[in-house]
């Protein structure tokens, strides 16, 4: 009974066995077979394996792709192909691009890089050319040969970190093998231009890992590789919209590592021109992830020594949120007095022309709530014992639209601008800044004579006042320093004290 119900179960070693007799009978019959038969089946074995171990390991560019592709030869040109053939050629041109030159014989590399530099202006002449199919293994191809060419470690920088008018007087360092990745980035540009480039199918492959690499490059020394990444990413924002917060978000990290950390890196002028026409394409009312993105990001970036390197496009930026929202002037002008340099005079001369655009649109509400700060401020410039700083400050009243703003709210401005201008007429060492000096009150004498004579005559009421208390406190303190010469005399007249004696009798 038992032995039969022992029958009728399974076997759990009969597919192991049978797997193992399969071995077995093959391994017998290569035994049989020639030694070239052994060497072929052994190879098979292997590239079978290494193809799976490297489709697990590629999880960016999968090798299952390719496995419907013929292989064609590379060397071949585009005309002398079919056009179903055409994929295919490009996509081995693509795998021939992906490979390293050799470096050990000079003679060897040399060919090699001019075979490569051939096939890669074949392959921008035909992307250019409007014939081009990319399926998906073309743009799995098209991304691996960019990632192997681009993605690289650049060398540590060996600059100092220098104030803003040193770092424009550096020379640009330019990449000895630009000749290779320019050929490189403008077969990538083609591709991302494509019109009928399938974007759902790409952005499988332009993924999130692909872009932050493709940030990382914006720390380039060279100008032109920063150039050709300022326009690839710009397309890439506009073709893969799923993309577009990831890219925002990755780039304000950038932001803060350099405000807040390092305060140096390359590409910040390229990457703020790339959101300077990102913002203009903002919709109105702008969303409160943008006016986040002005407030924590753009208004920081005053901070740093080196923002006369970006100040343009950075001014750029803040002037387009302005245009899509006025409200937003008020913690613009609140940043820039927070940032206010105080020893950096060309980093003032920043800030002034900043505040002139920015008061360019201002309307008169957001303008009172901030006159106040803004003009102490400007105030304290045209004082300045740098002659450029108060020359630009007194620029201000040629400007018609902050003229009339002054005009409008001349009871609050005239008291506080007016002992400014008093200050330098008597006391500044510049002949270009006291002619300014003169022409601006005459200015102010024309606008409101009554309020220019009141201001006058409180300044000098406030002279008086201040001149009497400093003679208060210069008497008070030659009474204290006469009673201090005194008590060493006294001190002496006074007789010594006899020592204590005890009372108490014994």
């Amino acid at each position: 009974m038992i032995k039969q119900i022992l029958r009728k179960l399974p076997r759990k070693s009969q597919k192991s066995d049978s797997l193992d007799s399969a071995g077995n009978d093959s391994d017998n019959h290569a035994s049989n077979s020639d030694d070239g038969v052994q060497c072929t089946n052994f190879g098979n074995k292997i590239s079978s394996r290494l193809r799976v171990v490297k489709r697990v390991s590629s999880a960016v560019f999968p090798a299952s792709i390719m496995a419907g592709v013929e292989a064609v030869e590379p060397n071949l040109s585009f005309n002398n192909v079919s056009n179903p053939q055409k994929p295919n050629l490009f996509i081995s041109k693509m795998n021939l691009c992906c490979e390293a030159c050799n470096s050990s014989d000079p003679d060897k590399g040399t060919a090699e890089q001019d075979l490569k530099r051939r096939t890669l202006i074949e392959l921008v002449d035909f992307v250019s050319s409007g014939s081009a199919k990319f399926n998906e293994a073309a743009i799995a191809a098209m991304c691996k040969m960019c990632a192997i060419n681009l993605f690289r470690v650049f060398p540590p920088k060996y600059r100092s970190n220098t104030a803003s008018g040193e770092a424009d007087d550096e020379e640009p360092m330019f990449d000895p093998a630009w000749s290779s990745l320019q050929l490189v980035y403008d077969l990538f540009l083609q591709f991302i231009s494509y019109s009928s480039l399938d974007a759902k199918v790409a952005k499988k492959y332009i993924d999130q890992p692909f872009i932050l690499r493709l940030l990382d490059l914006f720390e380039s020394e060279d100008p032109r590789e920063r150039d050709c990444l300022k326009t690839i990413l710009h397309r890439i924002y506009g073709k893969f919209t799923v993309h577009r917060p990831f890219v925002r978000k990755a780039v304000s990290n950038i932001i803060y590592t350099f405000v807040f950390e390092t305060e140096r890196h390359n590409g910040i002028a390229e990457l703020l021109e790339i959101f300077g026409s990102i913002i203009s394409g903002f919709a109105v009312p702008l969303k409160e992830e943008h006016k986040m993105f002005l407030c924590r990001v753009l208004i920081p970036l005053h901070k740093p020594k080196s923002v006369g390197v970006y100040h343009q496009q950075l001014t750029y930026c803040v002037v387009q949120f302005i245009d899509k929202d006025p409200k937003l002037a008020n913690s613009v002008i609140t940043g820039l007095l927070k940032y206010w340099p105080v020893t950096n005079s060309q980093k003032e001369l920043m800030f002034i022309s900043e505040s002139e655009e920015i008061l360019e649109m201002i309307s008169m509400t957001e303008f009172q709530k901030i006159m106040l700060p803004l003009f102490r401020r400007i105030a304290c410039c045209l004082n300045s014992f740098h002659y450029q700083v108060a020359e630009r400050a007194h620029m201000l009243w040629n400007n018609e639209h902050v003229l009339n703003l002054i005009k409008h709210n001349r009871q609050v401005i005239f008291p506080l601008i007016f002992p400014a201008l008093e200050q330098n007429s008597r006391n500044h060492w510049h002949q270009t800044v006291l002619n300014l000096t003169k022409n601006t009150r005459k200015m102010l004498s024309e606008i409101d004579d009554e309020l220019t004579l009141a201001c006058e005559r409180k300044l000098e009421e406030e002279n008086s006042q201040s001149k009497e208390a400093s003679e208060k406190r210069k008497l008070t303190w030659e009474r204290l320093e006469l009673a201090a010469g005194f008590e060493p005399a006294a001190a002496n007249l006074v007789p010594p004290l006899k020592p204590a004696t005890c009372s108490v009798a014994c």
